[in-house]
Formats: structure tokens, sequence, C-alpha cells
């Protein structure tokens, strides 16, 4: 049986690979911050850790000493809302991911995999375009894209096995934060009409389940010293990821586009490539955007009646 180790498991992506992880005869040491295991399983094959992002660098001394296979590394501050563009916090960040890889390799792990982002790609765009000024969302990007350079030094260094998936856009059921998906839903909930910009970026959306299937066969299949994107397969402009939501959640409200201006970085739809993801690992995404969007409405009105 595989033993994997996971920071930040009681989030949204951590612990959907918790349970990704479980279905597939895997043990599990859970790390989070101290009282922070609500999302777990209760499983006996899954024990939790307390475990502060300042402690990355002492792991090793607060874990049994046995063996791990791999570490799957979720935990990182201020991934959504007013933190991600606190420049502090987020080069503090890419410090505690590089802790996080060193006690990996203390700890015997052959591979360390860290949930990399597509705003790492944009925020090269957007840094490298002449006469462009970045908006304060690509500090978070930016700190993503420090960890992943330091992290491949650091890793090539002491001998151990880094593989980089980078999600386009997880939703899904179990995710809180202000992002997008969440925010039309609930204004389709109210029976308020959304209003986007033109919608003409590309852009990509993964359900949830299909992500945490994504790191379970990245960690098991992935190369060495790779980075692989994990998306639907099906990019496109953002427009018709929103129509394709009012058509199966809100048929009868009416999308406007165009009435907010859009500042960021298009970037081209051969970025949103997963090809490499799938020859090497064999994931394929296997659920639509408008399923996932029914899904995490169904999710949101049980939150709403549980209230």
């Amino acid at each position: 049986m595989k033993r994997a180790i996971i920071s930040g498991a009681n989030g949204f992506v951590g612990g959907a690979v918790v349970r990704e992880l479980l279905q597939n005869k895997y043990e599990i040491l859970a790390l989070d911050r101290d009282g922070c295991s609500w999302n777990l399983p209760k499983d006996e094959r899954v024990q939790f850790v307390p475990c502060d992002l300042t402690e990355m660098m002492y792991l090793n001394e607060k874990l049994p000493k046995e063996r791990y296979d791999i570490f799957y590394h979720f935990a990182w501050a201020g991934s959504a809302g007013p933190a991600r563009a606190d420049t502090t916090l987020q080069l503090q960040n890419a410090k505690w991911t590089i802790d996080a890889l060193r006690a990996a390799k203390e700890l015997g792990c052959g591979r360390f995999l860290c949930a990399g982002s597509i705003m790492e790609h944009e925020t090269m765009a957007a840094a490298y375009a002449q006469g462009n000024q970045p908006g304060p969302g690509y500090i978070y990007g930016g700190g993503k894209l420090i960890a992943h350079v330091m992290c491949m030094s650091v890793a090539a260094q002491i001998g151990i096995d880094l593989i980089w998936p980078e999600i386009t856009n997880a939703y899904g059921i179990g995710e809180h934060s202000p992002r997008l998906v969440n925010t039309t839903i609930q204004k389709c909930m109210r029976g308020e009409v959304p209003q986007f910009t033109a919608g003409t970026q590309n852009y990509d959306f993964v359900y949830i389940d299909d992500v945490a299937k994504a790191f379970r066969l990245i960690g098991e299949k992935g190369k060495p010293f790779y980075e692989y994107l994990i998306g639907s397969s099906h990019a496109r402009p953002l427009r018709e990821f929103l129509q394709e939501m009012q058509e199966a959640i809100a048929p009868e409200l009416t999308f406007q586009f165009g009435d907010i201006p859009f500042t960021g970085i298009n970037l081209p739809l051969e970025r949103f490539d997963c090809s490499q993801t799938e020859l090497h690992t064999g994931f394929r995404a296997e659920i639509s955007f408008a399923e996932g969007c029914r899904r995490t409405m169904e999710w949101w009105k049980e939150q709403e009646n549980v209230r």
C-alpha cells in the first residue's frame, strides 16, 4: 500500500485528493493547521497531524519515522481574495514550499508534487508585455512562479523527483471562495442577471473530481521535472463557458457581456493544451462544464438550506 503526505489536506483541492487516494488504496498523512480537519474523511487510513506552514522546515521532527512515497503540497496562504496581492505573504509561500520540498526529501519521499497554476504562464506574459501594467492578482501568480523555479533547482540539488501539475481553474462542490463560478451561481440562485466582460479571453475550467484524479495519476505516472497542465481539454473563450453555464442552470436569465472591462492577459489556446498530461498519465477530464455547474449549484442550494 502506498503512503502519501498531503499538506493543505483540509482544503478544497487537498481534501478531494485525499478522497481520491483513499479510493485507490493509499494511506495518508494529512497536514493542515491545528483544528482544520473537518473536510477530511473519517477513515483509519487517514492520520491527521497539525502543521502550520511556518513549521514545514521542522516536519521531520513531527512525523512518525516511517516510509513515505509521495508528498503532495497544496498548502498556500492567500490563494483567494485580497491576500493574493500581499507581496510579503506570496514570497513567504514560495519559501514555505521549498521548506516542504526539503522536508519531503528528509522523510524519504521519492516524489514531490506542488499545486502549480496556469497563472504562472499568465504572469510571465503580463510581466514581459511592453507597456503593460499587471494587476495585483499577478502577485499571487508571481509567488507560484518563484516557487516553481526555485523548487526545480533545489530538487535537482538534493536528489528528489519534482513534478509540477498546473491547474487551469478548478471548481465544484466544496469550494467556498468568491471566484467566478461560485459568484455567478449565487447570483443565478438569487435571480440576478450576471454581468461580465466581453468574454473573448481564452479560458478553461476543470471539475474538482477530475482535478483529484489528475493529481493521483500524475503522482503515479508523471515524469520527474515535468510540468503537467490539468484542464478540461476543451479550452475556449470564456463567453462560451458562461453561455454553457447559463443554459445548464439558469435558462430563464440572459447573461450580459461587455459591461465590465477586461484588463488581464489573454493566453493563446495552445497554452491550455493538456495532451502531454494525457500522453504520460492517461488522464482526461470526464465531467462537462454544464454537469459540473449543475452539481455545484445543487450543493450551494443544500448549503443554503443548512443555514
